[in-house]
């Protein structure tokens, strides 16, 4: 085996030799394997997921989160994907082998080829990869790899620190792999070994063909045409005027009209975006516990789901959605108990003294400053919720819904704050722990601290079994429960809705995975 060299000098090395081959970008146009005449199957794809707002233009998994649109648009795959579970499965990797705590090699299908035609090898891994860690903004910090090297049909990576989730990362949209030989277009297009290739690509729209080298199948749509549509009531016609076969993102209201009309059908899953509220451990208010627990009794997780979301999300009862081993009934959460919550505010010596509906307790109303943001629709809705049923309890909840959140967090302006999230990205519990709870997190925005959830936190760092990291998971998921330092109401249900002659389109929990080589439609 040859000694690894640094990760710096093979990227500086990387780097030189890509800006020769970029200049041939025309390759990447040409890796559709003989386009031709456009014959054959179209379907037609209106998506509220793809823009420049998203950060997701073009196919690129080296820039920003383009990565997403190199998976869900099937143009490329990771080493290993997700199943419906969020577990690990291979898929352009076969297995690998842990070597020791810093080490691991992977081990390549031997039947896998870019859509140019070329064989997928451990060399062209080794420099997709080396590309991603000199070119992407989040892959470096998620990945800590200090060398990777190729041996034929595998690659070894050694990391700088240990790094249990290292799959999970590299199975993260922005692990595609691509054919670096090939380069990146002008307009970010990629050579991948996805069932699809894309021709055309701009701000708001990306076309398609098969790939006729894909190694998993032969695709059954010939022609792909992905549009941005970022209007509700246009992405709503377009489906009905039969402009598009399928949308994703459409307004709650629309859904209820394609779920009554019976030549539509609408397929559905769980994500881990959670709706949560954060408490403000530097309030005085949300300082006492027993405020704390009535907030989370408070919350109706089921009407909020079930009315005001009509069906579109799932209630929860910690970070984690039921789809995961570690979440839904793996931990205990306070009910949905308005009784419970005056009986526990009473206890606690805040009554309603005045009989005006609110409690006081030394001389001060409990009132209750919500801050939340209004561009994710489901947050005003969550606040207008809790608003009502809270004040059954007897707290006045006033409202601050606002896209300057960011300068009322600073200014620290908040009792709680609910916010939109996504707990688990790539399947593994440890990512939303350690941007979350731990004193030295990103978005501990509440200045919550448990000295056990800190040593908790810190195990799970360092335990590469998955039975044992999920059991890390739902101890600290129950810690932070039994604290009330964070409440939580529902995960968001991703829809996509489709003619009903369209076959093979699934909503998966990840978010990531779209078009597939199975995707068909039966006009």
């Amino acid at each position: 085996m040859k000694k690894a060299r640094g990760i710096g000098s093979l990227l500086a090395a990387t780097m030189l030799a890509l800006s020769m081959v970029v200049s041939g970008a025309a390759n990447v146009a040409a890796a559709s394997s003989g386009t031709g005449e456009a014959k054959g199957k179209v379907f037609n794809y209106g998506t509220m997921a793809y823009g420049v707002a998203m950060g997701n233009v073009g196919v690129n998994p080296h820039e920003g989160y383009s990565g997403w649109s190199t998976i869900r648009y099937g143009v490329g795959e990771t080493l290993f994907k997700f199943n419906a579970a969020m577990e690990l499965e291979p898929w352009l990797a076969k297995g690998y082998e842990r070597i020791d705590p810093y080490t691991i090699r992977i081990d390549l299908r031997d039947d896998v080829f870019f859509s140019n035609g070329e064989k997928m090898t451990g060399e062209s891994v080794k420099a997709c990869l080396e590309h991603l860690l000199a070119a992407h903004n989040r892959a470096p910090k998620d990945l800590q790899i200090k060398s990777i090297t190729a041996h034929g049909q595998s690659v070894t990576i050694t990391s700088e620190a240990k790094v249990p989730a290292l799959l999970n990362y590299l199975s993260d949209p922005y692990g595609a792999i691509i054919n670096m030989k090939a380069g990146i277009s002008e307009d970010k297009n990629v050579v991948g070994t996805g069932p699809y290739v894309a021709t055309q690509i701009s701000d708001t729209e990306i076309s398609l063909v098969a790939n006729g080298q894909y190694w998993n199948g032969t695709p059954k749509i010939d022609r792909i045409n992905i549009k941005s549509i970022t209007d509700g009531d246009t992405l709503t016609m377009a489906l009905q005027s039969g402009e598009i076969d399928a949308a994703q993102g459409l307004p709650y209201a629309s859904l209820q009209l394609f779920r009554s009309d019976d030549r539509y059908k609408i397929n559905s899953a769980s994500t881990s975006r959670v709706y949560q509220a954060c408490m403000n451990y530097k309030s005085e208010v949300i300082q006492d516990d027993a405020v704390r627990k009535a907030i989370a009794m408070g919350i109706d997780k089921e009407g909020f789901t079930s009315v005001l979301l009509q069906g579109n999300g799932s209630p929860t009862v910690g970070p984690f959605p039921a789809n995961f081993k570690f979440g839904g009934d793996a931990v205990k959460g306070e009910p949905y108990d308005i009784e419970g919550a005056k009986q526990v505010l009473e206890t606690a010596g805040w009554v309603d003294s005045d009989g005006d509906g609110i409690r006081e307790k030394g001389g001060h109303k409990l009132t209750i400053d919500w801050l939340t943001y209004t561009s994710r629709q489901e947050l005003p809705l969550l606040a207008e919720s809790v608003q009502a049923t809270l004040k059954l309890a007897g707290m006045d909840v006033k409202v601050n819904a606002t896209d300057n959140s960011k300068d009322f967090l600073k200014a620290g302006k908040w009792d709680v704050y609910a916010s939109a999230f996504v707990a688990a990205p790539t399947g593994d519990p440890q990512y939303y722990f350690t941007t979350h709870v731990v004193a030295s997190s990103d978005y501990n925005r509440g200045g919550y601290y448990n000295d056990m959830v800190e040593k908790l936190v810190e195990s799970l760092g360092n335990e590469f079994d998955p039975a044992k990291r999920g059991e890390l998971a739902v101890k600290i998921s129950q810690q932070i429960l039994d604290d009330h330092a964070y409440a939580y109401a529902s995960h968001l249900k991703m829809s996509l809705v489709m003619k009903e002659g369209v076959t093979g389109f699934v909503a998966h929990p990840s978010d990531y995975y779209e078009i597939t080589a199975n995707l068909d439609k039966n006009e």
